[in-house]
């Protein structure tokens, strides 16, 4: 097939489609949540009770793991698989890729007597060995050294995953070196939710909790996304190996009219959502909300707040399930930020906050939080955080395809700043001026109509334009991309919060040691706060020119792009924040800056290669066909005797002549030397790739809108965003 065969059959393939029958009628979601998890209520039932109250105590209370658990914990756990069809076992972990890694094992073992029995010692469930030589590290192993270990995670539940031809048990596991160095994201995120919750617990001492509880922080990342169908997909080389369209003009009709926003479920998508989501139940993932997002063929998924560790298994989980369920209705699902140009990208907003089961969340300042200075000391350790570690915060979300996103009018700038709404902002305000004396109060909206009820109103606004955002009991960090994992912004959250956590107990409890009344040394502490870091609070319009120049004069970092933000990992004081916290040592710090460097690479290497092959063998050859076209037919036309119009030529022949220019530009860019290190090669991405990419890309659009249509060989926006 060629020119627009394939687009148009894919058409047909898509009216034709049929969704999959799938009842589950009279099944309540209450029924299924859960019923794939070893949570608690199935180790209290299969455990022995001291064996219960041991592990209970390690993931509640964050007790050192006993190790004489372990084989009754995996016998238990292996009769519980079992009765569930599971024939394998998984140590599942998260590598440096981002992505999700596992290792299958068959519970049987052959005996002596040529059959086989199913064995799962408690050795087997603590620690595996896979090989750790291909995984990126940074420099922290070389290629030839390939034992790497998984430990298990006990505060993240086993879970068996369903597949039509047997059933697996995963455990999830942190991945380390020999040496015990982290080549994972779940080890510094439980290190650095450990930091954070020993010095939560020193400031609430100080507040009159003499036994507060293990604190932890906790995570609710809403997830965005694009669904296609999946002949539209597999018609695009650069979706299916880049994950985004590396060519694409602009469609008539975009997001201009917001009708997308929120509206009307499309029935296939929602038949989609609901199987998702049974099988989410079912892994005990709490999908709670589901909706339309700003750009056509873009929608959200929002779960409940879980414990930080666990919302990030859950998170790698959920998108995993999204690509396989996606399948079996006929869609593919894009989780890169910027699959499609001129619309929304996607973000994965982290929820943030901190507390227990007991205290609830550290972060809900009241009616009156004037009056609520513990509130007031959590909340200004936040402040102090995120302006005095900026720069980490946008390390954390830094990538190639997160460059696409951020600083657009679709997320937030990369200057990193905290909106606090005029209710707290007042009262931050009246710290600095002296003492807080008052809040601004909730109101009441009548809205005219008597059958309406009055609507109770919020003392404040919120803000979509800011980075980190109080949102009424949790701040929002917007800027993490789609694509990525939420431990790495959460471990960097929990690092500077220790860090911040540390400066307030350690100021309280010197003022107070030294006779100072405790109200007054809190009064103390948040001035001294909001003056030092008060230029990070930014309640107004982030998209606008006139912050940028007003963040300069704050002196808040605007790190544009990857390769900007990257050295923020290596610089002296996160080195010493890290280490000091336990999170990670200086190699594990280098290596997830070489890590980083690594990935940009590769990722923009691997999109120009695309762009250079599809430009050349699929856009090129097609715009040929069409200047060859109205060439004959204009020779044609002269020879008969007719005046021709040369126009529709020209039209096609200039951008056609860029587009060979272009090419030529990129090959011989993709062919150059960019130098010996990881650095020089993700500045030769930056600095000679993109732009060559760029300007194939231009000559190509121009050429979509004149190329005649039966010509074009790739599915367009319009067909991939509106035929569903």
């Amino acid at each position: 097939m060629s020119g627009n065969t394939v687009r148009l059959q894919a058409i047909k393939d898509v009216e034709a489609y049929v969704p999959p029958t799938i009842s589950h009628a009279g099944e309540a979601p209450g029924e299924v949540f859960g019923e794939n998890v070893f949570n608690k209520a199935v180790m209290q039932k299969r455990l022995p009770k001291s064996v219960f109250r041991s592990v209970m105590a390690t993931i509640e209370r964050g007790a050192r793991l006993d190790p004489l658990v372990a084989d009754a914990v995996a016998s238990a756990m292996k009769d519980w698989a079992l009765e569930k069809g599971a024939t394998h076992y998984a140590h599942v972990f998260y590598p440096l890729t981002g992505l999700t890694a596992e290792k299958h094992d068959s519970f049987l073992e052959p005996v002596s007597d040529g059959s086989a029995l199913a064995e799962f010692a408690g050795k087997t469930l603590v620690q595996g060995e896979p090989d750790a030589s291909s995984f990126p590290s940074g420099g922290l192993r070389n290629t030839f050294e390939a034992r790497g270990y998984t430990g298990w995670d006990v505060t993240s539940p086993a879970y068996v995953l369903e597949n039509p031809n047997g059933n697996t048990l995963c455990i999830p596991t942190v991945f380390v070196s020999m040496t015990g160095e982290a080549l994972d994201h779940k080890t510094p995120l439980l290190r650095s939710q450990q930091a954070m919750g020993v010095h939560a617990e020193r400031v609430l001492k100080l507040f009159g909790h003499e036994q507060p509880g293990h604190i932890v922080s906790f995570c609710g990342p809403e997830q965005e996304y694009f669904l296609v169908d999946r002949h539209f997909f597999l018609a695009r080389p650069d979706l299916l190996n880049a994950g985004r369209t590396l060519f694409g003009a602009k469609p008539p009709k975009g997001q201009e009219f917001d009708d997308h926003y929120f509206g009307a479920i499309p029935e296939r998508v929602l038949g989609f959502m609901m199987d998702t989501e049974r099988e989410l139940f079912k892994l005990g993932i709490p999908a709670k909300t589901r909706h339309n997002e700003v750009a056509p063929g873009q929608f959200e998924i929002a779960p409940m707040f879980e414990r930080a560790n666990v919302a990030a298994d859950h998170q790698q989980l959920l998108m995993t399930t999204f690509k396989t369920i996606a399948k079996k209705h006929g869609m593919e699902c894009l989780f890169h930020e910027k699959p499609f140009e001129g619309v929304n990208g996607s973000g994965k907003h982290v929820n943030f906050s901190l507390g227990n089961a007991d205290l609830g969340s550290l972060l809900v300042p009241g009616d009156t939080p004037h009056e609520n200075a513990q509130f007031l000391v959590f909340c200004a350790a936040v402040i102090r955080a995120v302006h005095k570690y900026s720069g980490l915060l946008r390390a954390s979300v830094a990538s190639a395809t997160n460059d696409h996103r951020l600083g657009a009018n679709e997320a937030p700038p990369a200057i990193i700043s905290i909106f606090l709404g005029d209710q707290l902002a007042d009262v931050f305000d009246q710290i600095a001026k002296g003492r807080a004396t008052s809040s601004k109060s909730k109101g009441t909206m009548v809205i005219g109509v008597d059958t309406l009820p009055v609507l109770p109103t919020d003392p404040g606004d919120r803000n979509r334009t800011s980075p980190f955002a109080f949102t009424g009991n949790r701040f929002e960090f917007r800027a993490p991309g789609s694509m990525q994992t939420v431990a790495g912004p959460m471990v960097t959250i929990n690092t500077i919060m220790a860090e911040a956590l540390d400066h307030c107990a350690t100021e309280l409890e010197t003022a107070v040691a030294a006779g100072t009344d405790f109200d007054t040394a809190v009064q103390d502490l948040l001035t001294e706060i909001i003056a030092t870091h008060g230029a990070v609070v930014f309640n107004g319009d982030g998209y606008s020119d006139k912050w940028q120049v007003e963040a300069a004069e704050r002196g808040l970092p605007n790190l544009r792009t990857t390769l900007d933000a990257l050295p923020e990992l290596i610089a002296a004081p996160a080195m010493e924040l890290f280490e000091r916290y336990g999170v990670f040592n200086h190699r594990e710090m280098h290596s997830r800056y070489e890590v980083g460097l690594e990935q940009y690479a590769l990722t923009v290497g691997v999109e120009a290669r695309i762009t250079l092959e599809v430009g050349s063998t699929s856009i090129l050859p097609a715009a040929v066909r069409h200047q060859t076209e109205l060439a004959v037919n204009l020779g044609a036309l002269r020879s008969a005797g007719v005046e021709a119009d040369a126009s529709a030529l020209a039209e096609v022949t200039g951008p056609l002549t860029a587009l060979r220019s272009a090419l030529a530009t990129l090959k011989a860019a993709l062919a150059a030397e960019p130098g010996e290190t990881a650095l020089d090669e993700a500045e030769h991405a930056r600095d000679e790739l993109l732009p060559a990419m760029a300007a194939v890309r231009e000559a190509a659009d121009v050429l979509e809108g004149v190329v005649a249509d039966d010509l074009w060989p790739l599915p367009t926006y319009q067909e991939m965003l509106y035929i569903l």
